[in-house]
């Protein structure tokens, strides 16, 4: 353990605050918006990395941008702890959370002595969510951009020139990154189970016009594909390369006969979603969701668990997973007002408005929106389709509009 780490932790010990783990966008607004209202109470940050401030959406944008990892970084961990008057617990991993003596076991990977303990009266879960890999995307072959670090291991590669990419799964994150990767001159193939990229969020007439706008910028889109197995290439003229092999799910509505096959590239990306470790809820004996992960109050954001909140990629809302940055501050506000025995009107949760970042047609999305259910249009025309989810009630539950980009002018 380092000197800093050591002298942080000697801190903690005497110190009965506000336990927070995970450092990413949601940790961090927790922290402001505390601070912005009591700027005493103790407040202790474990992460399992450095836990510099950073703009994670930024990074389904950066590599056409020519930005490494460190020009997104706003401010590196410990300085950023020290301007907040933190606690910082860096490169730390949870190992165990006791609710019933209000503690939290944790240490570092460097660290051979007993596990460090650290005591809370308010614990906020901020711990996120991490990619899925199936067993087709072994994860020593396969990058995710879903944490700057692996984002900039991955910038240093491609930093060499021209080059193929494989992107697995084409939801929003994956078709981001497969425009990104185009500007910035690679090749890209994108590979979806469905037929259209968005086919899990929006009905086909949707998802058909965005992938025709995806097609004509010359990405490569494998529709109705699973990939089966990655490896590396054992061609000695190809070294280096992968090998990526797949086949096809079953019919589609474009195609009737696809056939299985394989691409020679030299990274492969996975965006095939997001789950949340159940390891930490489940010690602190906290109601949790395989699918949608930590449920939470509305209202307060309190878990089931007396003392413990949730926030984030990590938690879910009515059975919803809560994975978009805007609803955060707000989230943040009601947590700090919560611990801290504010009176404050209680969060309110609304989805919050979803744009597709593509410079080929235009994406707009409120409300839940879901791939079935009964979507009708509003307005259609060459230029634009506006549609709308009607619920069993006959009430409008999410909306979505595409647009065409505008013709440049002359």
């Amino acid at each position: 353990m380092s000197a800093e780490n050591l002298s942080a932790t000697s801190a903690t010990s005497t110190e009965n605050g506000v336990v927070i783990i995970g450092a990413g966008l949601a940790g961090w607004h927790v922290i402001d918006a505390i601070r912005a209202k009591d700027a005493d109470i103790p407040i202790t940050l474990i992460t399992a990395d450095s836990g510099d401030r950073y703009h994670k959406p930024m990074l389904t944008m950066a590599i056409s941008q020519n930005k490494r990892a460190s020009d997104l970084v706003r401010a590196t961990g410990s300085d950023a702890a020290k301007t907040a008057q933190v606690t910082l617990l860096a490169n730390t991993h949870v190992l165990d959370i006791d609710p019933v003596s209000q503690t939290v076991q944790c240490a570092t990977t460097e660290q051979t002595e007993s596990p460090t303990v650290v005591s809370y009266e308010k614990m906020v879960l901020a711990m996120g969510a991490h990619p899925i890999f199936p067993k087709s995307l072994p994860e020593d072959l396969v990058w995710h951009v879903n944490h700057i670090e692996r984002f900039g291991q991955l910038q240093e590669k491609l930093a060499t020139g021209s080059q193929h990419v494989a992107i697995v799964g084409a939801g929003m994150v994956g078709t981001e990154i497969a425009e990104d990767l185009l500007k910035a001159g690679h090749r890209v193939t994108l590979i979806d189970l469905n037929d259209a990229p968005l086919s899990q969020m929006l009905p086909a007439k949707a998802t058909a016009r965005i992938a025709q706008a995806v097609k004509s910028q010359g990405i490569q889109f494998l529709g109705g594909y699973q990939v089966s197995e990655v490896t590396r290439s054992s061609d000695s003229g190809n070294e280096g390369k992968l090998q990526v092999s797949y086949e096809p799910i079953g019919s589609t509505d474009s195609c009737t006969d696809l056939q299985s096959g394989t691409l020679l590239v030299d990274h492969v990306i996975a965006s095939t979603g997001l789950t949340v470790d159940d390891k930490l809820p489940t010690a602190a004996g906290v109601e949790f969701d395989r699918r949608t992960g930590i449920v939470v109050d509305a209202p307060t954001l309190r878990t089931n668990t007396d003392n413990i909140y949730a926030i984030g990629d990590c938690m879910s809302i009515n059975g919803v997973a809560c994975r978009y940055v805007a609803p955060l501050r707000a989230q943040a506000a009601t947590i700090a007002d919560d611990i801290l025995g504010h009176e404050h009107g209680g969060y309110d949760h609304k989805p919050p408005m979803i744009r597709l970042k593509n410079k080929a047609i235009s994406v707009m999305a409120t409300g839940v929106p879901r791939s079935e259910g009964n979507w009708q249009v509003t307005s259609e025309s060459a230029d634009e389709l506006v549609m709308e989810l009607l619920d069993d009630n006959h009430k409008v539950s999410a909306t979505v509009t595409i647009k065409a980009p505008p013709t440049p002018k002359a």
